[in-house]
C-alpha cells in the first residue's frame, strides 16, 4: 500500500513546525539530548530543504528534481545558509549568540517556507512533488535482492542507534580539580606573611571535584625551612631541605561536578583553616593535595628524609611564605 500526500505539503510544514518546536526548548534550556537531535536537523537540513522547495515545487521531468538530488542539496544548501546568517549577525548589535541565532533562521525558515508554499498550492496537483510512503512488505526477484535489503536495512538501524548513542551519552571532558588558598577574605590577598610564635592565622582552603568521579581528598599541611643555592655545575639555583614538619590533615570526600562556564568561580567546597606556628625562622607552609589514602604522620615531627616523596607524591599544591618571630 502506497501513501500519497498530493493534497497538502507534509514535508514544508513539518520543517515549520520543527523550528516552531525548538525555540522554546533551546531558550529555556531544556535537557542537551533534546536539543541536540532537534537543532542537527535545523541547522543542517531544515533551511535548505525550504530553500529547495521554494525553488523546485515540482516533480516535472525539466523543471523539477529527484528526491536524492533534493535531500543532498539541502544538506549542502544549509550548510551555506547558516554560516551566512551568521556573518550577518555578526555585524548587528545582537552579535552571534544563541537567541539571536535561533530568531534569524527561524525567520528565515518561515519565510521561505511561506513561499514555498505558496509556490506548491500554485503547482498543479500532477506536477506538485509530493511526499509518497510504501507500507507494503518488499517483494524479492532472488535471494541476493533480499539478502542486501536485509543487510543495508541493518546497517541504517545500526547508524541510527550509534548517532542516538553518540548525542545521548555524557561526553568526558578534561579530568581536573581546583585547589586553591586565599585569604581570611576569601580574595588572593591578606595571606599571613608576618607571624609571632603561637599566634593564630587564618586561610581558606577550596576544592572542586572535575574528575568525573567520586574522590576522596587529603589535603595535608607542611611547613618547610629550606635553602637555595647556585650550582656551578649545573649552571641552575638548587634547592636543599633542611626540616619539613608535619603540621596537619584535611580529608573531604566530594562527588564530580561539572564545569560551568556561566557561573564561573562558584565553590564546591571551601574550609576556613587556622593554624598557629611554633618555630622561628622563614618557612614555606605547603598545603599538598592528595587523591589517594597517605600515611600516618606526627604532627611537628620532622620528615626531611622523606621530603622528596612526600612532595613529589601529591597530586596538586601551593604554598605561602611566612616569617614567624
Amino acid at each position: 500500500m502506497k501513501i500519497l500526500c498530493n493534497k497538502f505539503p507534509v514535508d514544508i510544514v513539518l520543517c515549520m513546525v520543527w523550528s516552531a518546536i525548538l525555540f522554546p526548548i533551546a531558550v529555556f534550556n531544556m535537557e542537551a539530548p533534546i536539543r541536540i537531535i532537534l537543532g542537527a536537523p535545523f541547522i543542517l537540513f531544515i533551511p535548505g530543504y525550504v530553500l529547495v522547495s521554494a525553488l523546485f515545487p515540482s516533480k516535472k521531468p525539466g523543471s523539477g528534481i529527484t528526491v536524492i538530488e533534493r535531500i543532498v542539496l539541502s544538506f549542502g544548501v544549509s550548510i551555506a545558509i547558516v554560516p551566512l546568517v551568521g556573518l550577518g549577525l555578526n555585524f548587528s548589535p545582537w552579535g552571534i549568540r544563541l537567541e539571536p541565532m535561533l530568531l534569524a533562521l527561524s525567520l528565515f525558515i518561515f519565510s521561505v517556507g511561506s513561499f514555498a508554499l505558496y509556490r506548491w498550492f500554485a503547482t498543479t496537483s500532477e506536477e506538485r512533488f509530493s511526499i509518497s510512503i510504501d507500507v507494503s512488505f518488499p517483494t524479492f526477484e532472488n535471494r541476493f535482492d533480499k539478502a542486501l535489503t536485509i543487510i543495508l536495512a541493518a546497517l541504517i538501524i545500526t547508524s541510527v542507534a550509534l548517532l542516538l548513542y553518540v548525542i545521548i551519552a555524557p561526553k568526558v571532558g578534561e579530568k581536573f580539580t581546583e585547589f586553591y588558598v586565599l585569604g581570611p577574605n576569601g580574595e588572593a590577598d591578606n595571606y599571613p606573611q608576618n607571624l609571632s610564635v603561637g599566634q593564630n592565622a587564618t586561610v581558606l582552603i577550596g576544592i572542586s571535584n572535575h574528575e568525573y568521579r567520586e574522590i576522596n581528598y587529603t589535603v595535608e599541611v607542611w611547613l618547610i625551612n629550606q635553602t637555595t643555592y647556585y650550582n656551578i655545575t649545573e649552571n641552575k639555583n638548587k634547592t636543599f631541605i633542611d626540616h619539613m614538619w608535619f603540621v596537619n590533615e584535611i580529608t573531604v570526600e566530594l562527588n564530580h561536578i561539572p564545569m560551568d562556564i556561566d557561573t564561573p568561580g562558584k565553590p564546591q567546597w571551601e574550609y576556613n583553616y587556622s593554624f598557629s606556628l611554633h618555630q622561628v625562622g622563614s618557612f614555606k607552609l605547603a598545603f599538598l593535595l592528595y587523591t589517594t589514602p597517605t600515611k600516618d604522620y606526627t604532627p611537628n615531627e620532622d620528615y626531611n628524609d622523606t621530603a622528596d616523596q612526600v612532595l613529589n607524591s601529591a597530586y596538586r599544591d601551593v604554598h605561602l611564605w611566612v616569617t614567624v618571630t
